[in-house]
């Protein structure tokens, strides 16, 4: 039984091969959507991308990635704020409704600037029919769990502004599907799937999470858990995987994204 009705995607950061090859691997295998990096558009084109999303079928779950945005110093706010607008710009170009945002990781961060940075963000978007997908990572400085994540978009009082949940960072910081609690389902941008071989060690989780994570079910990590608990509340929306693996890009991207599918549906139909 699919216990999660949503559209599945694929990161394109799991895939070798050109801007094309990525896309064109990730329709074969039967992934609807896939999350795609700037990187990938400069290393083609914006007319290009477009092209093979309409050849293909694919959407795009999110446009990524914008840094170290939310409480930016003095030093470096406006250039973040150009940075921002660039990316919104480039999501409206290849057709994506939403960009994809971490917490700060900045150890200059401003704390008490997080919140009107936010405001400012989602009223760009706004004005361009876009969807800001807000991120807290383990390593974020403010907003680092769904709980305290969740919180600050309660703040920021944007309607545009919805939340990502990733499997790693939940469960990297030892947390449970429990910080899902006073989340609505309905403000859920997307949920990232990966999993761990071991767990990631203190100092050792920024490596782990950008090389080494693996594909759902081949690890040692209770997605079940937390894929009960959106199925229960009614998630409905997007669900996929990011899985940042130096072994698998190195692969033939159709290969290793059928290989990402059948691990996915794997851990869907338990």
């Amino acid at each position: 039984m699919n216990r999660l009705p949503g559209p599945r995607f694929l990161n394109t950061v799991l895939l070798g091969g050109s801007t094309g090859e990525k896309l064109d691997a990730a329709a074969a295998a039967g992934f609807a959507q896939v999350e795609l990096w700037r990187e990938d558009v400069a290393s083609s084109s914006a007319a290009d991308v477009r092209a093979v999303l309409a050849r293909t079928g694919l959407q795009l779950t999110d446009v990524q990635v914008l840094l170290d945005f939310d409480g930016a110093s003095t030093a470096t706010r406006d250039a973040k704020r150009a940075e921002a607008m660039s990316l919104l710009a480039l999501a409206n170009d290849v057709g994506a409704g939403t960009m994809l945002v971490p917490a700060c990781t900045a150890t200059d961060y401003v704390p008490d600037r997080v919140t009107d940075d936010l405001r400012w963000l989602c009223a760009r978007a706004a004005e361009r029919g876009l969807r800001i997908a807000y991120e807290g990572m383990a390593w974020s400085r403010l907003h680092s769990t769904l709980p305290s994540t969740w919180q600050q978009i309660e703040q920021v009082g944007a309607p545009n502004l919805d939340i990502v949940v990733d499997a790693f960072h939940l469960f990297a910081a030892g947390r449970t599907a429990d910080d899902l609690h006073d989340v609505p389902m309905e403000r859920i941008a997307l949920v990232q799937l990966s999993d761990v071989q071991t767990q990631p060690l203190p100092g050792q989780v920024t490596a782990q999470a950008r090389h080494h994570r693996c594909l759902p079910g081949k690890g040692i990590w209770p997605l079940e858990t937390l894929i009960d608990a959106l199925a229960t509340r009614g998630y409905a929306g997007p669900i996929g995987l990011e899985v940042f693996n130096d072994a698998l890009k190195s692969r033939d991207p159709h290969a290793v994204a059928a290989e990402a599918m059948a691990a996915l549906n794997a851990v869907l139909t338990r």
